[in-house]
């Protein structure tokens, strides 16, 4: 017990002193007989956003970016930045993954959710910015909890909850006690052959333009202006994904494939944690029993709801990939981490596309 008793004591003295001290904190944690540093205490000791931190301005150096169909989050927007260090090399050019970018690198992604998702005007709420830098040893994530105030957000290895409400793009009010992983949840979906990797700057998922504060430029095109990408081949010539509730940006087939790619394929892929489900999703997939179709699922249970097929083809309602989609339950919604809402759009569309495809049993 007198042990007990002298960790606290020392904690908060701890505290004490680092409230009292009008200094940055750096947070540590232990690692074996080890201390090791993680990060420091606030967002904005990094000087990646200049003024109001909360109008996310990047600083030099920050480049902002999208992606075509982006992962679901709760219905959250997102708003990504990327910076690599001073005097780095380029990342190399690559098709078909993550691009392979150099020690030093960060992104940074900010969740948040708009008053009323109808006009963003009214202002936001900003819930976390997660970190992804890249060290002599890998990756590893960082999630920051922005304050109540908004005038900062705090590195919280252990995650958090924070309750939001918003008005919908239907015009209903909506309210979501929204969770922030911890530092090991992140790797839960960044995980591949062991590694930890970012999901999204993908070249395909670049391959647009976006809105740069000196006008409108594809992504690549600046990625490799400022240093980003090496030398890449004619813009025309590489792969891109439609966004997927655009019907205007391809076809049926490429959308649902591209949403289910972003949402599901960093856990449904070679090397990573579901690829022994045989269900494998990343755009490059041809094969269409590994796509789902009549594939019997590996491992039975209340996750297959009685269904026969991930896929069967013409009939949604007999899919048990629509089953998951489509299920709050934790022991029977996909994907199981990163959402507690139903992406009900994301339902419909890949409930659409089941059912234009043409049954062959």
């Amino acid at each position: 017990m007198n042990r007990f008793i002298a960790i606290f004591i020392v904690m908060f003295l701890v505290c004490f002193g680092a409230c009292n001290e009008n200094q940055p904190i750096e947070t540590k944690l232990s690692e074996g007989d080890n201390t090791v540093s993680i990060g420091p205490e606030k967002l904005s000791e990094y000087g990646f956003f200049t003024g109001d931190i909360a109008n996310l301005s990047p600083a030099a150096g920050v480049v902002p970016y999208d992606l075509a169909t982006p992962l679901f989050s709760d219905y959250a927007y997102k708003a990504r930045f990327i910076k690599l260090p001073d005097g780095n090399s380029p990342a190399p050019f690559n098709d078909e993954d993550v691009f392979d970018f150099p020690v030093g690198t960060v992104i940074i992604k900010t969740f948040y959710y708009p008053h009323d998702m109808r006009n963003e005007s009214k202002g936001r709420r900003l819930m976390e910015t997660r970190l992804l830098v890249h060290e002599d040893k890998g990756w590893k994530a960082l999630p920051y909890i922005w304050n109540d105030e908004q005038t900062d957000a705090v590195l919280e290895v252990a995650g958090g909850r924070r309750d939001v409400s918003w008005v919908h793009t239907d015009g209903n009010k909506r309210n979501l006690n929204y969770v922030i992983p911890n530092m090991n949840q992140c790797k839960g979906c960044h995980i591949n052959n062991g590694k930890m990797t970012p999901i999204g700057p993908k070249a395909r998922y670049l391959n647009h333009d976006f809105a740069y504060a000196d006008g409108n430029k594809n992504q690549l095109i600046k990625w490799h202006e400022a240093g980003i990408v090496a030398e890449m081949p004619d813009i025309a010539s590489i792969s891109k994904v439609p966004v997927w509730d655009d019907p205007t940006t391809g076809s049926l087939n490429d959308r649902a494939r591209a949403y289910l790619e972003i949402n599901c394929a960093h856990c449904h892929r070679d090397g990573s944690p579901a690829n022994t489900s045989g269900l494998l999703l990343n755009w490059h997939q041809q094969n269409p029993a590994a796509i789902g179709m009549y594939k019997s699922p590996i491992a039975a249970g209340r996750g297959s709801g009685g269904k026969l097929y991930d896929i069967a083809p013409g009939d949604p309602d007999g899919s048990i990939m629509v089953f998951r989609m489509d299920s709050e339950d934790p022991g029977i919604m996909m994907p199981e981490l990163g959402r507690k809402l139903i992406h009900t759009e994301g339902v419909a569309l890949i409930s659409e596309w089941i059912a234009s495809l043409p049954p062959s049993k």
